[in-house]
């Protein structure tokens, strides 16, 4: 499932979600108030969330506290195959997004 929303991103400006290109092309076309809703937003997800909670608490980065089912391992090896496969992917991430 892949496409754009129906309908208007910004009704006041008669802006359309299917006139909206992808990538960095969309900076240009969001109008400055939208983006402030997306930065507003981001902030306040950063800021509530608690996601500093494995710095101010001295865990170790990344360790909030909880080990999800299925992923959790206590083999060192395996740890380090599986952070160095995250972050391999979030980089291909950033760069799929451009």
């Amino acid at each position: 499932l892949t496409g754009k929303f129906p309908g208007f991103l910004s009704p006041g400006s008669g802006l359309k979600f299917a006139d909206v290109p992808n990538g960095l092309a969309a900076i240009g076309k969001v109008p400055a108030a939208g983006w402030f809703q997306i930065f507003s937003w981001m902030a306040f997800c950063e800021v509530g969330a608690g996601y500093d909670a494995d710095v101010n608490e001295k865990k170790d980065p990344g360790n909030m506290g909880w080990r999800p089912p299925l992923l959790a391992t206590d083999n060192p090896e395996v740890k380090k195959r599986r952070l160095a496969s995250e972050l391999a992917n979030g980089r291909l991430a950033m760069m799929a997004i451009i």
